[in-house]
């Protein structure tokens, strides 16, 4: 039967400032040379998290008004439009 794993308040420490910073569960264990699934059970049992990432708003189709049948036509190479046309592959052909 495995030992249980003492935990130090140095180790304890370590996840959560290393976590608070951005590091990986991988990075973390090799860090303390533990492995990455010690490390996930003992962080989550600390609170110990990723920093909150800025929330990026993002315009809905409603906002940009491209779903408005009424709405004025889109100029010459507008981005919707062309895209329609050049991001799709270039079909081969077959050789006679």
């Amino acid at each position: 039967m495995p030992q249980a794993r003492i935990w130090t308040q140095t180790a304890d420490q370590a996840i959560v400032t290393m976590r608070s910073g951005g590091a990986t569960w991988a990075a973390i264990g090799r860090q303390l040379g533990l492995s990455r699934n010690t490390v996930i059970e003992r962080g989550r049992r600390l609170n110990a998290a990723l920093p909150l990432r800025p929330v990026t708003v993002m315009k809905s189709r409603d906002e940009d008004g491209l779903d408005d049948p009424n709405r004025p036509s889109l100029r010459a190479g507008h981005p919707l439009t062309w895209g329609l046309l050049t991001d799709a592959p270039f079909p081969e052909g077959e050789e006679a």
